[in-house]
């Protein structure tokens, strides 16, 4: 049976140039008002950057990287996680109680009151029954369906939970309960071991579509010639899945970079300053529109060396670089496109259009577009201006490098969330893909705030007795682990409440070893 809500009006173009929404644009790029003082401030930037890195070039100081006869050479990264981190996963993860999958929803629902969000569609009230609605949850969670979940679950009948799916669960309900799973993590104390809370990631998943595919589930040949979809997906620093929707196969994964960083995205008070993707995500459209949004964007990119370094001043003023310097960027179109970046920038700033949506318009528009070009040329020297921190900062390399892996790492637990039907997606409507991936990004939320709480606990009981857990060893134990927690089997949810002193106790790890007495 399917679930029918009513859809948003479609968008009919941006505002005027004149102003938005808000009664006026914001009218400053980068900190500057006019065109030919943003340039200038851009061009003195670009060229300062330029000068330092071909004199560490020419001097073979760049730490890792090699130019020699045009060429580029980067050094493989190095490994940031080390034996001891490993160990002391494995130690803290023994010490988390072993419990079901239905016990950590209860557990994080009575402590975040999540629950309340899924408002029923006409009236606003939440809903009567709990148990319900977290089975409803946990079937798009699990890709287990309604009726399987009737099936599994003991006290409730297929007729609960489809009442309480068509009524009080809705892509917009699913975003508020999973921003309040996600502000609850980051505020806990733990989670600031990880990240100091202003970086994400985003990367694409893919996942097989089975039978027959809806218009999301077409071949691509980079996944092979099966039909599946992908599940575009921004993780903060600190593990959580800020937001996620689900794109065709086909398409390109760029456009939709930035849509989950905005705060009317996620709906949490996170406020990112850096975001790191992997090759597909670095064009120059997503570097240019980062920087118009004041987004520092640091991708992984793949084929850095067989990409060019573009300038506004002669290449030959940079001897060492000049062979990787490209065509002059266009400054120009920068100026003629000024009121058209300035109006995309307080569109998207005004919430009235989403980044994906301009992007995909630019792609359909071609090269010749006015805006087109103009974000063309600020991306390039964006780019051009990464490229060179990149080269001349290690630090940076390994950030983006730790900070893409937090993303990708979160890839197997929803895997294994996502294991019923053969973890494929079977829904033919992008509407039920939707809930899908909604109910699975809020299982993994989760799963990641109890696995937060827990690791705590298991810190604390080892510091308290006079066992070394030093914050440096602590920063690389992910809260992504779940070989504690049974996703399979019946779903009791009448079992899931805690003992009285309202957490779980530890395991002691160590008694198992020991010996029973005779």
């Amino acid at each position: 049976m399917g679930r029918r809500h009513p859809r948003p009006p479609r968008l009919r173009g941006l505002p005027a140039a004149g102003g938005d929404d808000r009664g006026g644009l914001a009218p400053a790029i980068g900190g500057e008002s006019h065109p030919e003082h943003y340039l200038a401030a851009r061009a003195a930037l670009l060229h300062e950057r330029l000068t330092a890195v071909a004199d560490l070039a020419a001097r073979g100081a760049l730490d890792g990287v090699e130019i020699e006869e045009g060429s580029l050479y980067i050094a493989r990264a190095k490994p940031t996680v080390p034996d001891e981190a490993r160990l002391l996963a494995d130690r803290v993860y023994g010490m988390l109680p072993r419990v079901r999958v239905t016990e950590v929803m209860a557990d994080v629902e009575r402590t975040t009151g999540f629950a309340a969000c899924f408002t029923h569609l006409r009236t606003g009230s939440p809903a009567a029954e709990g148990p319900a609605l977290l089975a409803a949850v946990l079937a798009d969670g699990t890709n287990l369906g309604l009726a399987r979940m009737a099936d599994a679950t003991r006290g409730l009948t297929y007729h609960h939970l489809v009442n309480v799916a068509q009524w009080h669960i809705s892509e917009e309900n699913y975003a508020a309960a999973c921003a309040v799973l996600v502000e609850a993590q980051h505020r806990h104390p733990m989670a600031a071991i990880w990240s100091d809370g202003t970086d994400a990631s985003s990367d694409g998943q893919y996942f097989r579509a089975g039978g027959r595919a809806g218009p999301a589930g077409d071949v691509n040949a980079r996944h092979g010639i099966d039909p599946g979809v992908v599940l575009y997906t921004h993780h903060s620093g600190r593990y959580a899945p800020m937001f996620s929707r689900v794109i065709a196969a086909t398409a390109s994964e760029a456009p939709y970079v930035l849509d989950g960083l905005r705060p009317e995205a996620h709906g949490t008070s996170i406020r990112i300053a850096e975001h790191y993707t992997d090759t597909a995500g670095a064009t120059d459209n997503v570097f240019g529109l980062c920087h118009l949004l004041g987004y520092s964007f640091a991708p992984r990119i793949r084929d850095l060396r067989e990409r060019k370094l573009y300038a506004i001043e002669k290449p030959n003023r940079y001897p060492p670089l000049e062979p990787l310097i490209g065509d002059p960027i266009d400054t120009a179109a920068i100026i003629r496109g000024w009121s058209e970046l300035v109006r995309v920038k307080a569109s998207i700033e005004a919430g009235v259009v989403a980044p994906s949506v301009i992007l995909r318009r630019l792609a359909a528009a071609g090269a010749g577009n006015t805006l087109a070009r103009a974000l063309r040329a600020s991306g390039r020297i964006e780019r051009t201006l990464f490229v060179l921190r990149w080269l001349s900062d290690p630090a940076l390399r390994q950030r983006s490098h730790a900070g893409l892996n937090k993303g990708e790492a979160s890839n197997a637990l929803r895997r294994a969330v996502f294991f019923h039907r053969q973890g494929e997606f079977r829904d033919r409507t992008f509407e039920d893909q939707s809930f899908r991936a909604s109910g699975l990004s809020l299982v993994t939320a989760a799963i990641v705030h109890w696995n937060t709480i827990y690791l705590d606990l298991a810190v604390r009981r080892l510091r308290a007795d006079n066992v070394p857990v030093p914050d440096e060893l602590l920063a690389h134990v992910a809260p992504l682990g779940w070989e504690h927690i049974s996703l399979i089997g019946d779903y009791d949810w009448a079992a899931a409440s805690p003992p009285p002193s309202g957490l779980r106790p530890l395991r002691d790890v160590r008694a198992a070893f020991l010996p029973r007495a005779a």
